[in-house]
C-alpha cells in the first residue's frame, strides 16, 4: 500500500501492513550466525564482545496510559524558541495519548552545542534510566554529545531496568550501544524536538503502544511505497536492524561502541553532506568490511550538501558504491533527518525485499 494509505484509524491500527508471523525459520536466519559486539545478560552478565547472539534481544515494556516518559538531552540543547514552541507541541502530543511527560533539567542550549557538561547530561539520562516511576525515555534533539558520555552511561543498570529509549541523528551512537551492550531493542525513531505528524505516529505508535492501537497480539508490520522506494540492488534478505546516521556510523568505527553489521540490514542516512563525503564515509566502512557482512542496506534520505560543482551526485555516490555489493537495496526511505519519520526497532529481526519495494518487520519490539 502507499505510505500515505494508512487504511485504519489508530483505534485499529495493529492490522496496519498485517502479515502472517513467519514460522519458526525465524531464528535460522543470518542473525544466529553473526558475530555481535554485546549480546544480552546471562546470569546478569554481560557477555564479551566476541559471543555469538544466540538469543532474541530484550524487549523494553510496552507504553501504557498513565505511564511517565523522561525527555533528556543527551547531546545538543534545544534553542529557547524550539522549548518554547516545538517542544510544548510534541508534550501535548504526548498527553492525548495518554502519556505523562517529563522534562531534564537541562534542556536548553546556551552558548555551547553541548545541552550542558558531559557529566549532566549523562547524570540525568541515568536518573531516567534508575528511576522506576519512568517507564520510556524520548530524546529531545540530536546534535553531538551523545558520543562523549557513552563512557559515563551504565549499561549494566540500563539492563537491569529495560525501558523503551528513542532518538535519531546524534542517537544513532545511544540506541545501536543499547542494543549492542545490553541486547535490548532501542528505536531510531521520534524525538522531542522533531515533528511528530501523523505519518511518524502511525508508524511509531504501533510499534511500542499495543494498547493504544487495541493490537492483542503482534502482527507483522509492513511498509511499501512502489511510487517512492527505489531499487539500487535486487533480492530478498532478512537480519536484525542495525544503523542511523551514517556519519555517526562511521565516527564510532575503531571505538568500543563499533557498530557490528554482520549478517544485519543495515539501514543508512545522513543530511547535508556533499557526495564526495558520502561516498568517502561509504568507502571507509567498505575497507572495513562491515558493508560486504551485511545481509541487506535500506536508505534514506540523503540531503545534499554543498559540493565543488562536480556532476556526480549523492545518488551516483550511493550506487557506485553499493550495488556491486550483490546484496538488495532498498533507496528513499522515510526515516532519520526527515519530517516524516518511520521508526526502525533497533535489533529485531526484518526482511528487505528490494525487488517488490517492501520492509517487513518480523517481530514485536515491544513486550506486550
Amino acid at each position: 500500500m502507499n505510505r500515505r494509505s494508512f487504511a485504519q484509524s489508530l483505534g485499529s491500527v495493529g492490522i496496519l501492513g498485517a502479515a502472517s508471523m513467519l514460522a519458526s525459520s525465524h531464528t535460522s536466519l543470518a542473525a544466529e550466525s553473526q558475530e555481535s559486539r554485546q549480546t544480552g545478560s546471562h546470569n546478569g552478565v554481560l557477555p564479551s564482545v566476541s559471543e555469538k547472539r544466540l538469543f532474541p534481544p530484550t524487549l523494553p515494556p510496552a507504553l501504557k496510559p498513565g505511564m511517565k516518559v523522561g525527555i533528556p538531552a543527551p547531546a545538543s540543547g534545544v534553542a529557547k524558541e524550539d522549548f518554547e514552541k516545538k517542544v510544548p507541541a510534541f508534550v501535548t502530543a504526548l498527553e492525548s495519548i495518554g502519556l505523562v511527560p517529563v522534562l531534564a533539567k537541562s534542556l536548553i542550549t546556551t552558548n555551547s552545542y553541548l545541552a550542558a557538561p558531559d557529566e549532566v547530561r549523562a547524570k540525568e539520562f541515568m536518573e531516567f534510566v534508575k528511576n522506576p516511576d519512568i517507564g520510556a525515555i524520548i530524546c529531545v534533539r540530536g546534535g553531538y554529545g551523545v558520543m562523549r558520555i557513552l563512557p559515563m552511561i551504565d549499561f549494566a543498570a540500563l539492563q537491569q531496568n529495560p525501558k523503551l529509549i528513542s532518538g535519531f541523528s546524534d542517537h544513532t551512537a545511544l540506541v545501536n550501544t543499547i542494543y549492542q551492550r545490553c541486547n535490548l531493542v532501542a528505536f531510531h525513531g521520534p524525538m522531542a524536538a522533531a515533528e511528530f505528524d501523523d505519518f511518524t505516529r502511525q508508524w511509531f505508535l504501533p510499534l511500542v503502544y499495543p494498547e493504544l492501537t487495541k493490537q492483542a497480539k503482534y502482527e507483522a508490520i509492513i511498509y511499501t511505497d512502489a511510487a517512492k522506494l527505489t531499487t539500487i540492488a535486487p533480492g530478498k534478505a532478512r537480519g536484525r536492524i542495525v544503523g542511523g546516521n551514517l556519519t555517526m556510523i562511521t565516527a564510532l568505527m575503531g571505538t568500543p561502541y563499533d557498530i557490528n553489521t554482520e549478517g544485519t540490514i543495515l539501514f543508512l542516512e545522513d543530511v547535508g553532506e556533499a557526495a564526495y563525503k558520502i561516498d568517502r564515509m561509504l568507502t571507509q566502512m567498505w575497507l572495513a568490511g562491515k558493508l560486504q557482512s551485511c545481509a541487506g542496506i535500506v536508505l534514506g534520505q540523503f540531503t545534499e550538501g554543498k559540493d565543488t560543482g562536480y556532476a556526480t551526485t549523492v545518488d551516483d555516490a550511493l550506487r557506485s558504491r553499493l550495488a556491486p555489493l550483490k546484496i538488495p537495496v532498498l533507496g528513499n526511505f522515510p526515516f532519520g533527518h526527515v519530517r516524516e519519520k518511520f521508526t526502525m526497532p533497533i535489533g529485531v529481526l526484518a526482511e528487505i525485499d528490494a525487488d517488490n519495494k517492501k520492509f517487513t518487520l518480523l517481530e514485536p519490539s515491544v513486550k506486550y
